[in-house]
């Protein structure tokens, strides 16, 4: 049985601009390093893996993202690039916000784009989809008060 999910990992193209969109989301860096080696090539069933890695992990701690580079061998591009919320496979990842205005435009300047449009759910919750690092979809949910 597991005991916890310990992270996300993302393969990005551009490190230093995938920390620079997390940080600005409010997450910090946790930590970087080199990975490289035979375990590192056997699992993931290639040869001479080499990567750079940061862990990134949310304010409250029990959120990690770990963002990867690889220098060898090569990254290969997905199809579709840009793919919605109906593609197989995993789509997005869910952040929650205190404050949706301002984290959408903290982070399009970052190069985020919004997916959709900024909506409101019910009386619950304000929404949006937006496309980070490596065409990732960054979803931002902003929890309403109850007046």
């Amino acid at each position: 049985m597991i005991e916890r999910m310990d992270h996300v990992s993302v393969v990005v193209d551009d490190l230093e601009a995938a920390k620079a969109f997390f940080v600005e989301l409010g997450m910090e860096l946790e930590g970087e390093a080199p990975i490289a080696g035979p375990s590192v090539d056997a699992v993931n069933a290639l040869d001479d893996v080499r990567v750079d890695i940061a862990m990134m992990r949310t304010p409250d701690g029990h959120g990690r993202l770990e963002l990867t580079k690889f220098h060898h061998p090569a990254v290969i591009d997905p199809e579709p690039r840009h793919a919605l919320g109906n593609t197989l496979g995993l789509r997005s990842v869910m952040f929650a916000v205190d404050d949706i205005d301002a984290t959408l435009a903290g982070l399009r300047a970052h190069g985020a784009e919004l997916v959709g449009e900024l909506v409101q759910y019910e009386n619950s919750y304000r929404l949006c989809y937006v496309r980070g690092p490596a065409g990732i979809i960054v979803a931002l949910a902003q929890q309403l008060q109850e007046a």
